[in-house]
């Protein structure tokens, strides 16, 4: 079954990678600000997809997804003991940002805004991040979580 969630972590990729995403970076963006964004749309993909669909599939793509995050790091050169510290610190930086963007829908922009700033500091533009992830939400929801799954969903 773990193949099939590749589709959804390379998608979670894709969206990392876009260009617009760092263009208003005040310095160059490194493989944190890339973790983070990556993260970020993990957190709105769990959001959306967990009132409607099964508790179990979406913890096996949890599990599936953060086992690859733990190679990229290992890919990239740390070892097991920073690996275990690192992986601690971006599951807590995860779980804040869910708890953070738990009523994204209810708030006002400039609670958006203050959220955020508080995991993309270098970005000196946050209202187009804000306008970037309220839209990729929409996406979200307009796309039923199968889609996902069976391919990369074109945004």
């Amino acid at each position: 079954m773990d193949k099939n969630y590749i589709n959804i972590y390379n998608n979670l990729v894709k969206l990392t990678r876009n260009k617009d995403l760092y263009k208003d970076f005040k310095n160059q963006d490194t493989f944190s600000d890339r973790l983070i964004f990556f993260l970020l749309h993990f957190a709105f993909f769990l959001k959306v997809y967990k009132e409607n669909n099964d508790k179990k599939l979406l913890q096996e793509i949890y599990d599936f997804t953060f086992r690859q995050v733990e190679l990229s790091i290992r890919e990239i050169g740390y070892g097991d003991q920073s690996i275990n510290k690192k992986m601690k610190d971006y599951l807590n930086l995860f779980y804040g940002m869910i708890d953070k963007i738990h009523r994204w829908d209810e708030l006002d922009i400039e609670s958006r805004n203050s959220i955020l700033v508080n995991f993309l500091d270098n970005s000196s533009n946050i209202e187009y991040l804000v306008k970037y992830f309220e839209n990729y939400r929409l996406n979200l929801k307009n796309n039923t979580l199968n889609s996902y799954i069976k391919g990369v969903v074109k945004h």
